[in-house]
């Protein structure tokens, strides 16, 4: 059965949380709020008073409800994006650190070009990474979209997207990325039809195809493109041209690149030549 966001538009009036009932234009207006939040990490009662004709005593009710609801933190004058508690023991971890502000934006356009892929009703699955985590935050909202992943910190972000089916595989945890892997994890995604995946990657060549440095990380994802229908890689331009120690599939398996424009017109090109198609965004 289909989960119920707690402010869906789909209807005429939602609900939140607590119970109780918006007015389709409420509903609207919250999830207006929460597409901005995701492009721009942070909002201001007068802007949004702006934008959507409204007054600031309405403004800053709408601000509290999404954040009774845990979708956002209130500050002074606005709000702000929550980072899940999940991460925090990770963050005075350099290394984790540095792969999530490396190429911050290049990496959020990218997501929200992956995410506009999506179609209402489909099963999506991600590989591990920061790119990919950021797909999961662009998705569109009351899409009914069900999301296969091997990770923990992915759920632990979509906990309060109400909107959304999670299938968490089961698998022994490799903590630096919050994935899990080996038999088990592979084994849990036998009968599962996923329409769409995302792909990270920490190298990918026109020859030797999407690789990375982790084998059990390989296997997992290999079985993932064995399982879906369309498979998108998601990487920023200093991806390209590098081959890591394990495959996950080859050039001919890939579908589509989403990238950013720091990637030269020749890199595209050879892809392209391949027959695979390139998004520069």
């Amino acid at each position: 059965m289909a989960k119920q966001h707690s402010f869906s538009t789909s209807q005429s009036s939602g609900v939140n949380t607590a119970g109780n009932a918006l007015s389709d234009k409420q509903s609207l207006r919250l999830t207006a709020i929460l597409e901005i939040l995701r492009e721009t990490g942070s909002v201001s009662v007068d802007e949004l008073s702006s934008r959507f004709a409204v007054s600031v005593v309405t403004t800053r009710r709408d601000l509290d409800l999404l954040e009774k609801d845990g979708r956002l933190r209130r500050t002074h004058g606005g709000a702000v994006s929550i980072e899940p508690l999940f991460y925090e023991p990770f963050r005075n971890d350099r290394s984790f650190q540095a792969q999530v502000e490396k190429f911050a934006d290049e990496k959020r356009r990218i997501a929200r070009a992956a995410a506009a892929l999506v179609g209402a009703g489909e099963t999506i699955a991600l590989t591990p990474g920061t790119t990919t985590t950021e797909v999961v935050r662009s998705l569109p909202q009351n899409f009914n979209i069900t999301v296969v992943t091997n990770t923990v910190n992915i759920p632990m972000e979509l906990s309060k997207r109400k909107d959304l089916n999670v299938y968490v595989t089961g698998g022994h945890l490799r903590g630096d990325w919050f994935s899990l892997v080996g038999p088990t994890a592979v084994q849990s995604l036998s009968g599962i039809l996923i329409h769409t995946l995302f792909i990270g990657a920490d190298g990918l060549d026109p020859e030797w195809g999407a690789t990375c440095f982790s084998s059990d990380e390989a296997d997992f994802n290999s079985a993932l493109v064995r399982a879906s229908r369309r498979r998108v890689a998601v990487v920023d331009h200093s991806k390209f041209d590098v081959t890591a120690g394990w495959r996950i599939c080859g050039i001919s398996d890939i579908h589509m690149v989403i990238t950013d424009t720091g990637t030269s017109e020749e890199t595209v090109a050879a892809f392209e030549k391949s027959g695979v198609e390139v998004l520069r965004v």
